[in-house]
């Protein structure tokens, strides 16, 4: 396969993203059915979202609120009336043969959301936020976990119904040998504007959210290319391989004298490469009509100047304000917006911690158990508090660094809090002098040449003796501490 450094030389990538998120209500989008994740299969039904004769729907207004919010939050212009249209087309996840989606008039337009890579700001333009329902899911039991090949499906209706909202931004050029990295730094910034409106929990291993990616080549200064839509990537990191996936694979379709194909694809988390799914639909495709069940809606001016007064502080704004509250440099910043720790440094340092202390833990330790199981660090399962806790305990002495870490490792392996973990692994500073004095002995005593070469001068050997120290107490003593009372115990001194 050519090399992406040569492929980005050759020709110039086009992305684009289209982000479904299921929003947080209590109730499904035109029904009072509930929306809560893990119920048994088909419980969260009745005859609205299956569709059944006669059952007429009622628009969630809290929907069409957090709807709003999200589109103010993008930069977009909030239309002063719009409707619902079906979308039809026969899937099996969707009881009534058609989904109520919005299509030619969406409530939110024409926004934009900028973004940060290696110090270079992309701004990527909304195109609409629209609001619709979420459709059932299916399951294929078989080897393959796919439709093809499986030997039968299941069809779960619960999720049939749920309020999505839709956010489909516009073609962006320009991103260079960067674009894995935007789009990979898009969805991050929209993941995080989402869970600061609290409208959505925005899991993506849940499904909450999910996002179709868009890419096409094209020479320098040609048309774009035909593009293709890799769907429901669930991770940022595979947001980030899908799009680098995909610009190697339609560059080799190219250079080899083919067409790219307007079609879906299949991202594939193990090998790192999309599969073909089917050709793409065009509008025409799904019979788009109004829907004669639900009247238009005529959002109240009013109305949306108030949300858009009552929106919290976003991530970009806190992120401007936490640089002059953390006091790091310009480049620091860069570096801690890259690795998406900014808000989470921030919030430990809020909860007590110095900032240098924050930043240590945030971008060295924490950012390794990260990396391990693939994940964000936001996700990873250990908060600010237990990192300010953590902090505080290595300040008075009750835990070493490197008991601070097994203290973090048990938390990801328990979930418990920092306290709980200490108390239950034993894992406090052993601050017994008497104790201490006695295992340096013991430790003088089973490595009597070491100790001659303390006694003789050499005083780097010492570290030999404190590591038997500190293995003899499971890693639980000061290990400065142990120095200077070996040294001390030698008749040397420093």
């Amino acid at each position: 396969m050519t090399a992406y450094e040569d492929v980005i030389a050759k020709y110039e990538p086009v992305i684009g993203l289209e982000t479904h998120v299921e929003l947080g209500t209590v109730s499904k989008m035109f029904c009072g059915c509930s929306t809560e994740f893990g119920g048994d299969p088909n419980t969260h039904t009745c005859p609205v979202c299956l569709g059944l004769p006669g059952a007429l729907p009622v628009a969630n207004e809290k929907a069409i609120e957090s709807t709003i919010r999200i589109g103010l939050a993008l930069n977009c212009s909030i239309a002063e009336w719009c409707r619902f249209a079906r979308k039809n087309y026969f899937y099996p996840d969707m009881p009534k043969n058609f989904q109520t989606s919005q299509y030619d008039e969406p409530l939110c337009v024409e926004g934009y959301l900028d973004v940060e890579v290696d110090g270079e700001t992309y701004r990527v333009g909304i195109e609409r936020v629209h609001l619709e329902e979420d459709t059932g899911k299916n399951t294929h039991v078989g080897t393959s976990g796919r439709i093809h090949g499986a030997d039968y499906s299941l069809v779960d209706y619960n999720r049939a119904g749920i309020p999505l909202v839709e956010i489909v931004t516009k073609p962006v050029p320009g991103t260079g040998a960067l674009a894995p990295e935007v789009a990979k730094a898009y969805v991050t910034a929209l993941r995080d504007i989402l869970r600061t409106l609290d409208v959505s929990d925005v899991r993506m291993e849940q499904g909450s959210l999910r996002c179709d990616v868009n890419t096409s080549l094209n020479l320098p200064g040609a048309e774009w290319g035909t593009r293709t839509e890799t769907k429901n990537v669930n991770s940022l990191r595979s947001v980030e391989r899908a799009v680098r996936s995909e610009i190697l694979r339609q560059a080799e379709v190219l250079d080899a004298g083919g067409r790219i194909v307007q079609e879906t694809r299949h991202f594939q988390e193990t090998t790192g490469d999309t599969r073909r799914g089917r050709s793409k639909e065009e509008a025409t495709d799904y019979r788009y009509f109004p829907e004669p069940d639900l009247v238009p809606m005529a959002p109240d001016p009013a109305w949306v100047a108030t949300l858009k007064d009552t929106l919290p502080e976003l991530p970009a704004a806190r992120r401007a304000r936490m640089r002059d509250v953390l006091g790091v440099s310009a480049d620091d910043m860069v570096h801690l917006t890259n690795a998406g720790v900014v808000d989470l440094v921030g919030a430990t340092v809020e909860a007590g911690a110095p900032v240098g202390e924050a930043r240590n833990w945030w971008l060295g330790y924490l950012a390794q158990k990260a990396n391990e199981r693939e994940v964000d660090p936001a996700d990873l399962g250990v908060t600010p508090a237990h990192v300010a806790r953590l902090v505080a305990l290595v300040a008075d002495g009750s835990l070493s660094t490197a008991l601070a870490r097994q203290v973090v490792d048990g938390i990801l392996e328990t979930g418990a809090d920092v306290d709980t973990v200490v108390a239950e692994r034993g894992l406090a500073v052993v601050s017994d002098t008497g104790a201490l004095e006695q295992a340096a002995d013991d430790a003088i005593a089973a490595n009597p040449d070491v100790a001659e070469k303390v006694r003789g001068g050499k005083l780097p050997a010492v570290g030999a003796l404190v590591g038997a120290v500190m293995k003899a107490t499971r890693g639980q003593a000061d290990a400065a501490a142990v120095k200077q009372i070996l040294l001390a115990r030698l008749g040397v001194s420093e």
